[in-house]
């Protein structure tokens, strides 16, 4: 994959994991700011589980970003688009699906299997 295509493609998921994760900061303030209200009789396991949901979701998307900062200096250094275990090429079909790869599919496979 060329240098253009890849910066492409991190600045592309990077602003859109941004929005994603601003987003689910902004429902977490709004969920903790509705627990504090009174006369709200609702469930307080729901706002809860609400308050937990928001939280790992934003943890998820926190590691997703450290994921393309890692795939970035990937490019800078020269090695984006080679796996970071066996140096083997990562396809160009892996790499525009997931820009922030760092393993080639049979190696994430036998990592989670």
């Amino acid at each position: 994959m060329d240098q253009a295509r890849a910066k492409e493609l991190l600045s592309s998921e990077r602003g859109r994991v941004l929005s994603l994760l601003d987003e689910t900061v902004t429902a977490g303030q709004q969920d903790r700011a509705e627990a504090n209200e009174p006369g709200d009789i609702a469930d307080p396991a729901e706002r809860l589980t609400a308050e937990q949901i928001d939280d790992a979701v934003a943890a998820q998307l926190r590691g997703r970003l450290e994921a393309l900062s890692r795939a970035e200096q990937r490019l800078a250094d020269g090695t984006f688009g080679k796996s970071v275990r066996s140096g083997k090429p990562i396809p160009d079909v892996r790499l525009e699906a997931d820009p922030a790869a760092e393993l080639t599919a049979e190696e994430a496979d036998e990592r989670a299997g």
